[in-house]
């Protein structure tokens, strides 16, 4: 261990010196407490993740000047550090600014669960946007799976990936839908993966008898999303781009043919911006605020599951309610359950709501130990589906993914690469769908989003 390091084992905390004492360049290893060295927090987001303590996370350097590049990103998320990834690779000179670290936002923090095709599914998209633009959007997002899964497999990434997805009924009303949906993907949508799942099934596969029916897709996966962010920085920083953290973006200005990012301790000059800061990027442009909503959504890890009947298969779940309940196994067979959406600004107590829908689901583990209890914010649009602008000649936003962000996000910095280049323009795919802003401007937007939550909550319920 080099000097001035210091070493943490237990609560024992270790610190190497020169010993004053000795006229020679030895060196002592001292107890200094016992103690523990705090565990990294998010300032932005409850508790710490199950996920923060699978990996290990590199630390970048915060900007500090100024600099002339390509193409300037700002937010370390999904979508971001992808677009960074595929830019450097095409040659393109890419800088990453994140205020806080990497994955502490949605990316880092969110289910793990990939879906199919879009966030609405086919039959709601051809009735919002007709059958041949609904099928191009399914298209784009199975194109996106692909691109995840391979994007894995080519960068040999260990993200604990695992695969299957089951979406059930926690009302006996939804089933015609759910096995309507299973035979349209089949035979509209040259989709084999999914089919209907009837109550015994259900109870099997689900390991509880809560729920009434639903489908089962085994062409889909769920993946520890922080392990993802982090691999996916160091495959961005191996490529050339330039990566810094804890580097607050103040203001956007533009000079001529290019927009400037001000920064607290430097600026950065760049022929073009991605503003992918989903949830988080209060204040910086106007019209992503006006038609990209934060709200609260949280999970919680219990220890490991003794009981193997528990998603026996191995599948993530989510199932039909509108504030939905999402659950998965992890590798180390922990389940990983979300549920609780907030719209308020209080987390309150994580933990125990979380262990209060757990025992709704799985009785059986109604005084089961929760290890990890967190949360954060995830972006809504009005319509459920990406939100893709240009919000300049300069300057380009993406996020707004309402909970398909792990499938979306990834391949959307993908496109964006793909159109800086000029080879071809599939995210205008996206940018050409018509998100409305959310209804009352700024001020009365979130008042108006709680009530109509609020009237959704109360209809799962009956």
């Amino acid at each position: 261990m080099r000097p001035g390091r210091v070493a943490c084992h237990s609560n024992l905390l270790f610190v190497v010196s020169r010993d004053p004492r000795s006229r020679s360049t030895s060196w002592r290893l001292t107890l200094a407490s016992v103690s523990t060295v705090p565990p990294y927090q998010s300032p932005i987001a409850p508790g710490r993740s199950y996920y923060e303590d699978t990996v290990e996370r590199p630390a970048y350097p915060p900007l500090e000047g100024a600099l002339s590049v390509d193409v300037a990103i700002v937010g370390g998320g999904f979508t971001g550090l992808s677009a960074a990834v595929h830019l450097a690779r095409s040659g393109a000179s890419v800088v990453v600014l994140e205020a806080h670290r990497f994955g502490d936002g949605a990316s880092g923090r969110n289910g793990g669960q990939m879906g199919t095709g879009q966030r609405l599914w086919p039959l709601e998209l051809e009735a919002e946007y007709g059958p041949d633009k609904a099928k191009r959007l399914f298209k784009l997002g199975e194109e996106a799976k692909a691109h995840l899964f391979d994007f894995v497999e080519a960068n040999g990434l260990d993200v604990d990936l695992g695969r299957g997805q089951l979406s059930i009924a926690h009302k006996a009303r939804y089933l015609d839908e759910y096995q309507r949906t299973a035979e349209v993907l089949a035979e509209r949508y040259d989709y084999p993966h999914a089919r209907y799942m009837d109550a015994a099934e259900t109870a099997e596969r689900v390991g509880s008898a809560r729920y009434f029916g639903g489908m089962r897709d085994t062409g889909t996966g769920h993946l520890n999303p922080m392990k993802l962010v982090v691999a996916t920085a160091r495959l961005a920083a191996e490529s050339g781009a330039a990566l810094h953290e804890g580097t607050k973006v103040e203001r956007f200005e533009e000079r001529g043919d290019r927009s400037v990012v001000v920064t607290e301790r430097g600026e950065i000059s760049a022929g073009h911006v991605l503003v992918a800061t989903n949830a988080y990027g209060h204040d910086l442009a106007p019209a992503v605020d006006a038609h990209v909503m934060p709200i609260g959504s949280f999970i919680g890890a219990t220890e490991p599951l003794g009981d193997e009947t528990v998603l026996p298969g191995g599948e993530a779940c989510d199932d039909s309610r509108f504030v939905v309940r999402y659950f998965r196994k992890s590798a180390d067979n922990r389940l990983l359950f979300g549920g609780r959406e907030a719209y308020t600004s209080a987390a309150g107590d994580i933990t125990r709501h979380i262990r209060t829908q757990i025992a709704e689901v799985y009785p059986r583990l109604k005084d089961v130990r929760l290890t990890h209890a967190w949360g954060g914010n995830v972006a809504i649009t009005m319509k459920r589906m990406p939100y893709v602008r240009r919000l300049s000649p300069t300057m380009t936003t993406i996020g707004g993914y309402s909970g398909h962000g792990v499938l979306l996000s990834n391949f959307a910095g993908r496109l964006f690469a793909e159109r800086f280049a000029g080879n071809r323009d599939r995210l205008a795919e996206l940018e050409d769908l018509d998100i409305p802003a959310f209804p009352g401007g700024k001020r009365l937007r979130f008042p108006l989003m709680v009530l109509a939550m609020t009237y959704f909550s109360l209809r799962d319920r009956f």
